[in-house]
């Protein structure tokens, strides 16, 4: 029997659909469901989703999440795992269905997402300005004076925007009456915007044909939005904007370099940073540059350890001294993170009758502080239906590492001591109410099975007042636990969308039609320069090392005898760098692909997916081989694969990379490090006291065989070798050809002249080439390749000292 056509089974999906069990879809009892309503049928919102669902065949389904899941391991979206063996980066955990939601029930939410935003930016200009809020009986004075939130220097400091926040996410649930409640607020630094915009390409990769034909909300406007509320946040024209981030240990560190990259910002370390006169500046090549706007994505207390953390190692002193002085706008300002604390949820009814004359359109989870006698009863008593945990926790009770306890957990003679615990601990506790959040749909072994979920909404602050995300990210459970939303507990995410029932607007970064202005590169902060230095020498490194070790065991495959001259020679050359040639592909060589991997996970904003996909590869194919290759043959074959995905790299870089700054110091580490590669070996190799065969294994190594063969119409001898490996300027692998582009890269660096003069690194870059380039092969001895090779790391000091520092 032949396979039906796709038509006549989507309309017998059609046919199903509204019935109890859509593809044997059952929700849980108790819940609400986002796919099927509380009598069973699918929701019109989900009707179009499924027919396109029930016609696919489930090799085509497993295909198309198959290229999700490709995409992101591709783009090298992860994060970063914390547990019991440490930190891991790990694959970002998609869920291949995506969450619909109908747009007139979005448009509700949104109202009250707004409503929110207002009122927390109203609650926090209280609590660092005139603080009526406590004055009036409103908010106990414990939950900002003993808040470990709560930044006291930053009392009486106002923006320099005139708002707190600009940027915020609400953690949202269903519960199982229908209705959506506020389970946590986000405003200290909100992640997974990003993460966002990944799951959307990733999941309409699976499902194009469905995305296309189906009027979801696009995402760009509300990121165009937010960049340009930031641009129109500077104080001149000279400003720039950056994304401050912790560093690459932090769990959402890809996000960070994913939103600077996306919204053409820089992505800054703490240490990229000084403040002088008041003003916030970056490092740069060029010297000190003026930042204007830092969306920050570290937490208040790390940012200056000046005046708020001292122990902080990642913040910039005198940070607040420029928030003092207005010259910086920082997103969101410094101490928003005391909205996020738990126990304020039990006051924002009151607080935003009184601030705002309303009640919350969208209510938070049921909570009561225990500092209070009345709650703490109120606790005690319905202790079965509560869950107790820190007040001033900024986590909601399924994402707090466990720090919450379930009522309905604890023994018997556990709940008689609650009222004891509560009395005596009340100003550190509240009670919330267990929410049974709502299930969506996910693909687990082959069929449609519900599980818990939470959304996660961003707000921007634009030129128009808040924009609402017109979607952000489900946290799917993996399975039934509330608690296992998480994705450090195991959980997923999913894209959710926005449908409308007509054609939406398809918006884009990209600038209209029409007349443009071509912006220059903006300025390279030195800490970038350093690591793409160090990149381009731990790669020539590597490849220094593959090429003398493929030469090695290409010619111990055919002696098999280590103690041979030559071979012994070289290997105790490459024991002088610690390299061991009883090691097939030996650890010193993975340690220099490792710091590679690591210098490019530094600039990650900078750096292409096509590259670090194939330096990952390579990095990943090194490991393998050095579990698994033998000496001789075998170990030749792996590094001329090596040098093969090397190669790969190295071209992917060189063919796309903008010719800038970053270009330039990338190319100058590359450069430095082949010319003292061949310093050393030439110095090594081509003296009076070389053994037999060492010419020719130098030319080997330095890819010149057929070169030589063609150049120079005699046998290998020292002086033609010295001649195309040393002093020939077309010759890509030799010495004077890095020096020639040493010196025209190094023309092209800020301060290279100043007033007319060289700098002291341009003129000791001119001094080496002159000097190179009236040499003679007969001139070339031992001690002038070593009086080179120090020449040459000077010149790397010069520059460190010169842009790096």
């Amino acid at each position: 029997m032949g396979k039906r056509p796709a038509v006549e089974r989507r309309q017998e999906a059609e046919s199903s659909i509204g019935k109890d069990a859509a593809f044997g879809y059952a929700p849980l009892p108790g819940t609400a469901d986002e796919m099927v309503d509380n009598k069973g049928a699918v929701r019109p919102v989900w009707q179009r989703f499924l027919s396109h669902l029930g016609a696919m065949p489930e090799k085509d389904l497993a295909e198309r999440f198959a290229r999700a899941d490709r995409y992101l391991r591709d783009a090298g979206v992860f994060y970063r795992a914390y547990g019991s063996k440490g930190a891991g980066e790990r694959a970002w955990p998609i869920s291949h269905i995506p969450v619909l939601i109908d747009e007139r029930e979005w448009q509700a939410l949104s109202a009250g997402l707004v409503q929110r935003a207002d009122l927390l930016e109203a609650i926090i200009a209280d609590i660092y300005g005139e603080n009526r809020l406590v004055e009036e009986g409103l908010l106990p004075p414990a939950l900002i004076a003993a808040n470990p939130e709560f930044q006291r220097p930053l009392a009486g400091i106002r923006p320099a925007s005139g708002h707190y926040l600009h940027f915020c996410a609400f953690e949202i649930g269903r519960g199982p009456d229908g209705n959506w409640w506020v389970l946590a607020d986000r405003t200290q630094a909100p992640s997974g915007a990003g993460f966002a915009l990944e799951n959307r390409v990733a999941t309409t990769r699976a499902f194009s044909d469905i995305y296309a034909e189906t009027p979801v909300h696009r995402l760009a406007s509300f990121f165009g939005g937010f960049r340009d509320a930031l641009q129109d946040m500077k104080h001149s024209g000279d400003d720039r904007i950056a994304v401050l981030t912790p560093g690459p240990a932090n769990e959402t560190y890809y996000e960070h370099a994913y939103i600077a990259r996306y919204l053409g910002f820089m992505l800054l370390e703490g240490e990229d940073l000084a403040v002088v006169k008041g003003r916030v500046m970056v490092r740069t090549v060029a010297g000190l540059k003026p930042i204007g706007v830092l969306w920050r994505r570290l937490d208040s207390a790390f940012a200056d350890p000046l005046e708020l953390n001292q122990n902080s190692h990642i913040g910039t002193p005198g940070l607040v001294e420029a928030l003092r002085a207005e010259s910086v706008t920082i997103v969101n300002a410094l101490g928003t993170g005391i909205l996020e604390t738990r126990a304020l949820l039990a006051f924002m009814p009151t607080i935003c009758r009184h601030l705002l004359g309303q009640d919350l359109k969208l209510p938070s989870i049921a909570t009561w502080w225990c500092g209070q006698k009345e709650e703490r009863e109120q606790v005690a008593k319905n202790i079965e239906k509560m869950v107790i945990g820190p007040a001033y926790s900024r986590a909601p009770f399924f994402d707090d590492n466990g720090e919450s306890v379930l009522g309905s957990s604890l023994r018997a003679t556990a709940k008689d001591s609650i009222a004891d615990w509560l009395n005596s601990d009340g100003q550190k506790l509240v009670g919330q109410e267990v929410v049974t959040l709502s299930t969506t749909p996910a693909w687990v072994n082959g069929k449609l099975v519900p599980r818990p979920m939470s959304l996660r909404v961003f707000a921007a602050r634009t030129a128009n007042g808040w924009q609402i995300m017109p979607g952000g990210f489900a946290r799917i459970g993996s399975g039934a636990d509330v608690s296992a939303i998480a994705m450090q507990s195991g959980g997923a995410a999913a894209d959710v969308w926005i449908v409308s029932d007509k054609p939406v607007e398809r918006h884009t970064l990209l600038p209209a039609e029409g007349s443009f202005t071509r912006n220059m590169p903006g300025s390279l902060p030195s800490r970038a320069a350093d690591n793409l230095f160090w990149l381009g020498r731990y790669i020539e490194r590597a490849e220094g090392a593959l090429r003398i070790l493929r030469a090695w065991h290409a010619r111990f495959a055919e002696a098999a005898d280590p103690s041979q001259p030559l071979l012994a020679d070289v290997s105790a050359y490459l024991a002088a760098v610690d390299i061991d040639t009883a090691e097939p592909v030996p650890e010193k060589l993975l340690r220099n692909i490792d710091s590679a991997v690591y210098s490019a996970s530094n600039i990650r904003d900078r750096f292409s997916p096509d590259g670090w996909l194939a330096l990952n590869d390579l990095a990943k194919t090194a490991r393998r081989f050095h579990a698994t290759v033998t000496a001789g043959d075998d170990a030749s074959h792996a590094m001329t694969i090596l040098l093969r995905k090397l190669a790969g790299f190295a071209g992917l870089v060189h063919e796309n990379m903008y010719r800038f700054m970053g270009w330039r110091f990338l190319s100058l580490g590359r450069y430095i490090e082949r010319g003292l590669h061949m310093t050393r070996l030439l110095g090594h190799m081509s003296g009076p006291e070389a053994p037999d065969g060492a010419l020719d294994m130098l030319l080997e190594i330095g890819d010149s065989v057929m070169t030589h063969r063609r150049r120079y119409n005699v046998n290998t001898a020292r002086l033609t070798v010295t001649d195309l490996l040393a002093l020939d300027p077309l010759n890509p692998r030799s010495v004077l050809f890095q020096v020639n582009e040493i010196h025209h890269e190094v023309e092209q660096l800020p301060n290279a002249l100043i007033n007319g003069q060289m700098s002291p690194f341009y003129r000791e870059a001119m001094r080496l080439h002159s000097g190179l380039a009236v040499m003679t092969p007969e001139g070339m001895g031992v001690e002038v390749y070593q009086r080179f090779e120090r020449e040459l790391e000077q010149l790397s000091d010069l520059l460190a000292q010169t842009y790096l520092g």
